[in-house]
């Protein structure tokens, strides 16, 4: 299994209030859950009237079909009218041991006393 987060800026320059901004990101998320079954989380710049920092995240049991998932999300993002996009980053996790290949890197686990 493979677990794919993709973390966007976007930079929202009409938004004069907290309120404007929310509208704008919302309509985002609805997007990407409605469209490609993404699960989407505000993650950052929550008080700031222009920024908005969001996780995407992808499942899947094929590294490629997460890649292009997250690549889908990245460009709907790119095609925002009221945002623009300022920073991307991706990582893919191989998770559990399905997810092991040739030189993948064993799954990272929280260990909590």
């Amino acid at each position: 299994m493979f677990v794919g987060v993709l973390r966007l800026t976007l930079h929202i320059p009409a938004a004069q209030s907290l309120k404007d901004r929310r509208r704008v990101v919302r309509s985002f998320k609805d997007r990407l859950r409605v469209r490609l079954s993404l699960s989407v989380a505000e993650v950052g710049g929550l008080d700031v009237h222009q920024r908005a920092v969001l996780a995407v995240v992808a499942v899947s049991n094929d590294a490629a079909e997460v890649d292009a998932l997250l690549g889908s999300a990245a460009a709907m993002a790119s095609e925002l009218r009221d945002a623009v996009l300022v920073d991307r980053a991706t990582e893919l996790v191989p998770f559990g041991s399905e997810g092991r290949g040739v030189g993948a890197a064993a799954p990272r686990r929280e260990v909590r006393p």
